[in-house]
């Protein structure tokens, strides 16, 4: 497995820092490390990426692992402290909505929408995974991260809901994709921290990309309790709104199926 040759110049321009990484256990993990020990070196929106992780991790602590090469797993320091904590809940869904933007931007007539809250599909199947992870010593300080399946072959995918660009029979611009990603992460995190209708308007237009919304729904509720409805909403701090017989139900986490 190699980097591609002419490295990542676009998505370099958009970060004050891009870190390239041949081979890593996980890009959280090593991001959240590196930041602590050296928070001056890190500043807001510093990125650290690589085609090889070796110990992925998702959401629930669950690991997330691929063949060398065929997937880019991408983490970027946010300095949030400008976020009201209420509005924080928002930041998985501002970063899974600029990837759903940056895939979709490279798949032209594919279904690119997001899965509350932090998946993106490609035609109803999982192309991209978000996992957000406070800082333990700063917790003004969030890292997002994000691992898209490239050239993962349709034999390699983990699970038969999984797909990736080569899967489509496309061809992914890494470089583009990060830029992208990054560009769109940028502007939408600081539209987060105004307290004004510039964050309405991004709510609703997060709400727009997310395909979960209008969905009958299966939600697997931490405590172990499953949740059956329909997604109606997104509340004001980003909880997933469930009804069920008239009932509404606020979920701020959970494992979501879409029932079809």
């Amino acid at each position: 497995m190699t980097l591609p040759a002419p490295g990542y110049p676009r998505a370099a321009a958009v970060t004050p820092r891009l870190h390239v990484i041949e081979t890593v256990d996980s890009t959280n993990a090593k991001l959240l490390r590196d930041a602590a020990q050296d928070p001056d070196g890190h500043p807001h929106l510093s990125v650290l990426v690589t085609r090889d992780q070796r110990a992925g991790r998702g959401r629930l602590d669950r690991s997330w692992n691929t063949p060398p090469g065929s997937a880019v797993a991408v983490s970027v320091l946010l300095r949030v402290g400008a976020i009201p904590t209420v509005a924080r809940g928002w930041i998985p869904l501002v970063a899974g909505a600029a990837m759903t933007r940056a895939v979709a931007a490279q798949l032209p007539g594919v279904d690119v929408q997001l899965k509350w809250p932090n998946d993106v599909l490609a035609d109803g199947l999982k192309i991209s995974g978000i996992l957000a992870e406070v800082m333990p010593s700063d917790p003004q300080a969030v890292v997002v991260g994000v691992g898209v399946n490239t050239t993962m072959t349709a034999e390699e995918l983990p699970v038969p809901t999984a797909t990736s660009f080569a899967a489509i029979g496309r061809t992914a611009d890494e470089d583009r994709l990060l830029a992208d990603y990054l560009t769109a992460l940028r502007d939408d995190i600081a539209a987060l921290a105004v307290a004004d209708g510039d964050s309405a308007a991004l709510h609703a237009r997060i709400e727009g990309l997310c395909a979960t919304i209008g969905s009958d729904v299966r939600v697997n509720l931490p405590d172990g309790v499953v949740l059956e409805g329909r997604a109606e909403r997104l509340d004001p701090d980003g909880r997933l709104v469930v009804s069920t017989r008239g009932v509404e139900t606020l979920v701020a986490a959970g494992d979501v199926v879409h029932v079809r």
